[in-house]
């Protein structure tokens, strides 16, 4: 290093990516009402898989679910009792509209959020 530089610095050998990185850029963490608004998206979709006529989906239970990367879309994380992953899959593709305008008629937002699934 001292044969590349006549004197060495503190971000000499770090990435310059780290060093020009502005804090704008930096992944946000969920705040209090992203934090209220998956808690209010988890309760509704909790009663519309309990009210769904689908017995697969009424053995689901709603796991998380967080902002993905923000409130604009939110993850779900869905558990499944002891079943095959590519069944539930479908059903909970094919209910996806039903279970996205519950969330709508649950939550005080002018547009709903997308919702994205995932089934463990």
């Amino acid at each position: 290093m001292t044969r590349l530089a006549g004197d060495l610095g503190g971000e000499d050998g770090t990435d310059p990516k780290e060093f020009h990185a502005k804090p704008w850029n930096t992944p946000k963490q969920a705040g209090r009402k992203a934090l209220q608004l998956c808690a209010q998206v988890r309760d509704a979709l909790h009663q519309a898989l309990a009210g769904c006529g689908d017995p697969v989906l009424q053995a689901l239970t709603v796991a998380s679910v967080e902002p993905a990367p923000h409130t604009g879309r939110l993850l779900v994380v869905l558990s499944a009792p002891d079943a095959a992953r590519e069944p539930v899959e479908a059903s909970v593709s094919r209910a996806a509209g039903f279970l996205r305008t519950e969330v709508a008629a649950a939550i005080c937002r002018r547009h709903a959020p997308e919702v994205v699934f995932e089934v463990l």
